[in-house]
């Protein structure tokens, strides 16, 4: 990728233009970047709070009951992002997806059990365990370097 930065000063707000062969994951990937900014990502509280989060205390993202909960040693708090939305975000982060409603934090795993048949279990933090599922298990490995 080939960065360039033009300083205009008759330019009244900062201008992006992203230009590419064509669009790929990558390119997606940074456009969602620099859509999001810096803009926290928030969790909210069960009396509806909004808390900024902190994605190194987040051990994993999951989905329950049709939202999509952020788990933290403290607390699990409701994100009111998808779970794909997420991944987007999280691209550049230690993050994983491990199934269809699950993405983890791989600075948080403590432990991998491989003797499953097909299959990984992954202790984070605070010894809340996680199934990697059979779709993702090839993925995972690829990751983590196995």
């Amino acid at each position: 990728m080939k960065l360039e930065l033009h300083i205009d000063p008759s330019l009244s707000e900062t201008e992006v233009i992203v230009r590419a062969p064509a669009r790929t994951p990558e390119v997606d990937t940074l456009l969602d970047r620099l859509a999001a900014g810096d803009a926290p990502l928030l969790g909210f509280r069960e009396d509806g709070a909004a808390v900024p989060l902190d994605l190194d205390t987040v051990l994993r993202f999951y989905g329950e009951n049709k939202d999509v909960q952020a788990q933290t040693a403290e607390a699990v708090y409701t994100v009111r992002e998808r779970l794909y939305e997420l991944e987007r975000r999280l691209a550049g982060h230690p993050f994983a997806r491990v199934s269809h409603s699950e993405i983890v934090n791989l600075k948080r795993v403590t432990s991998l059990d491989l003797s499953l048949t097909g299959t990984i279990r992954i202790t984070l933090t605070g010894g809340v365990t996680v199934y990697v599922s059979r779709r993702y298990v090839k993925k995972m490995k690829e990751v983590l370097g196995l």
